[in-house]
């Protein structure tokens, strides 16, 4: 095993200035290696520092080495009988003999681009048998080699100036790496974590000629990060505690595969992809040389995930990193868009709480936008480049001592925080109270000594959720709406909203959704967050039960975390429906839902709890 290691000294004649001092890093720590800087030992690195302290921009990638490999795998994920081979393409600076550098790593299912995606029809009955299969096989399979000698891409260009190397893997099934594409389980991370044990010399890597190729050039510190599915991926790799692997940057990242395709019992499609589900995802990025090899994976996947009933099961437990958060050795830097319909917010939260109940070093940032990364704004690439010289290289700077959450506000500024949800959060009930037939107010206080009337709302499987949500003073057969008073000042929600309904149905299945809404005084309104159930699903997402038509029950789902500021003068509302024609199943028979509203609440984290609302 290698051993990822600082020399301090001037082996290789680094030139000194003024404004961007030269070094060769170094020290000793004696500290655990979970959480910590890189040891340092008898290996070399060569860096100069610029006149903030970070790592400056000393080689030229004109003169970069470049290599296209194919690293050796653990796993048959195609049973072919052969380990599966990985594709990267290396991007290092030319440094002297003996020279080391760490890596920023980027693991991609993306880079061979994709095959049409065949999504499952949601416009089908909520019933409790199989759904029928996509066909594969279909689409050309072949993904594209990389092809050029040069640097390129954002990470390469910016970091290996700066005495990192870059390399950029195909996930396991896609362009010119062989296996299965899987979705998220146990082989896809193992296909990912070949790469890191491979810069660590603990497997083999080939170049496209069959010669073995040695990782000598590097220290063993590697960093993984990556958007979407990318950065995915790097939570995975850390959750097996590959040594060597010193931090991981998801970017809107998926922490539970089921929670990105399910919700609460309920089948729940990501934003803007109505029908995907896992298996149409792996055979989009089954672009490998003759695909139809990975046939039968992809249709054992379109049994197992299980679309008839929706329940969590070993399927979607397999792909479940919570499991495995006790395992990850390396620091953790979370960026997600609060408004993020695809990779939805619960991913992170339930991820940050999982690392902060481990003690793993954390840093988050929460932006306003959606399914994207944080662009250039709040200094991200300094930060980000900080993030990676104090993990990477050990550079001593301050950046672990800033508070460890930055989130941004409505109005695109940005606001620090000790952590999240915010420290000063407070579960606070809201309790329902019908005024007209399908109307109603939110309460601080249960309403006491009413009579326990009923409203009722027909599923509207078709209908544009932007048109329940609106006029929420006006009778809507397909929801029922309950707001607050007018917000005598802002009120600051930071977690994850719960709602609680005591409620019966005239069929013995239907999907429920909630909408929490700002409704704002100018008439307009904002949907900040919103949350789904199979009504089934009562005692759990592992389990489905019989419903009895006509009878009571308490259902009771979460909502996506968000952290949101209502303004003085709006109203918050919660608006209640059955299907939601962007999300869930749309079912052909449209069932009737009849709750008691003073038996049901919503619960907000609000900072400061009920005194913040007036």
């Amino acid at each position: 095993m290698k051993k990822a290691s600082l020399l301090s000294g001037l082996s290789f004649a680094l030139m000194f200035s003024l404004l961007s001092p030269s070094i060769s890093a170094g020290g000793t720590s004696d500290l655990p290696l979970n959480g910590t800087i890189p040891e340092t030992g008898g290996d070399s690195t060569a860096i100069e520092l610029d006149e903030d302290g970070k790592t400056a921009p000393i080689y030229d990638t004109n003169d970069a080495i470049v290599e296209n490999l194919l690293v050796e795998t653990t796993i048959d994920s195609d049973n072919s009988g052969e380990l599966d081979l990985v594709s990267v393409k290396v991007m290092r600076p030319n440094t002297e003999p003996g020279v080391e550098v760490p890596v920023i790593y980027e693991m991609s299912p993306y880079r061979a681009g994709l095959r049409t995606l065949n999504f499952f029809d949601v416009d089908v009955e909520l019933e409790p048998v199989p759904h029928p299969g996509n066909g594969y096989g279909r689409g050309n399979g072949g993904g594209k080699p990389f092809t050029s000698g040069q640097v390129s891409g954002a990470l390469a260009n910016y970091y290996v100036p700066r005495g990192y190397a870059v390399v950029l893997g195909e996930g396991i099934g896609s362009g010119r790496s062989t296996g299965c594409a899987t979705s998220g389980d146990l082989q896809e991370t193992l296909g990912t974590v070949a790469v890191i044990d491979w810069l660590n010399g603990d497997a083999r890597a080939f170049n496209l000629d069959g010669e073995e190729v040695f990782a000598d050039w590097s220290t063993g510190n590697v960093g993984m990060t990556g958007a979407s599915y990318n950065g995915t991926l790097a939570t995975a790799a850390a959750t097996t505690g590959v040594e060597g692997l010193k931090t991981i940057v998801p970017v809107v990242a998926i922490s539970n595969w089921y929670d990105y395709f399910r919700a609460n019992g309920a089948v729940v499609a990501p934003g803007g992809y109505q029908g995907e589900d896992a298996s149409v995802l792996a055979d989009a990025v089954t672009t490998r040389a003759n695909s139809a090899v990975c046939d039968p994976v992809l249709e054992e996947m379109v049994e197992d995930e299980d679309r008839s009933t929706g329940d969590y099961n070993e399927f979607w437990d397999d792909r479940n990193y919570l499991n495995d958060v006790k395992n990850i050795e390396a620091s953790v830097f979370i960026v997600h868009g609060l408004n993020d319909r695809n990779v939805r917010t619960k991913q992170f939260a339930q991820l940050w709480d999982a690392i902060g109940e481990q003690d793993i070093p954390r840093k988050m940032w929460l932006h306003n936008r959606g399914h994207s990364g944080v662009g250039n704004q709040n200094n991200w690439t300094e930060t980000q480049h900080k993030w990676y010289d104090y993990w990477l290289y050990g550079l001593e700077n301050d950046i672990t001592e800033e508070p460890m959450v930055d989130v941004q506000r409505e109005d695109n500024s940005w606001q620090k925080q000790e952590d999240w949800p915010h420290v000063d959060m407070q579960s606070t009930k809201l309790y329902f109270q019908p005024e007209n037939e399908g109307t109603g107010s939110l309460h601080k206080s249960p309403v006491r000594n009413q009579p326990h009337n009923k409203q009722s709302l027909i599923d509207a499987p078709t209908t544009n959720p932007n048109t329940l949500v609106a006029n929420p003073d006006t009778t809507h057969v397909n929801r029922l709406a309950y707001t607050t008073d007018v917000l005598a000042e802002p009120v600051h929600m930071s977690g994850s909203p719960e709602i609680n309904i005591r409620a019966s149905l005239d069929r013995p299945v239907s999907n429920l959704t909630a909408f929490l809404v700002e409704y704002k005084s100018d008439g307009s309104q904002t949907v900040v967050t919103r949350g789904w159930m199979d009504a089934q699903n009562i005692h759990g997402p592992d389990r489905s039960i019989s419903l009895v038509p006509k009878r009571d029950y308490t259902f009771e789902w979460d909502m996506q975390p968000h952290d949101y500021v209502f303004q003085e003068g709006s109203r918050i509302g919660v608006v209640v429906m059955a299907s939601d024609r962007d999300h869930t199943i749309r079912p052909l028979t449209k069932t009737e839902v009849t709750i008691t509203p003073t038996r049901s609440h919503l619960t907000l984290p609000i900072v400061n709890g009920k005194d913040a609302i007036n």
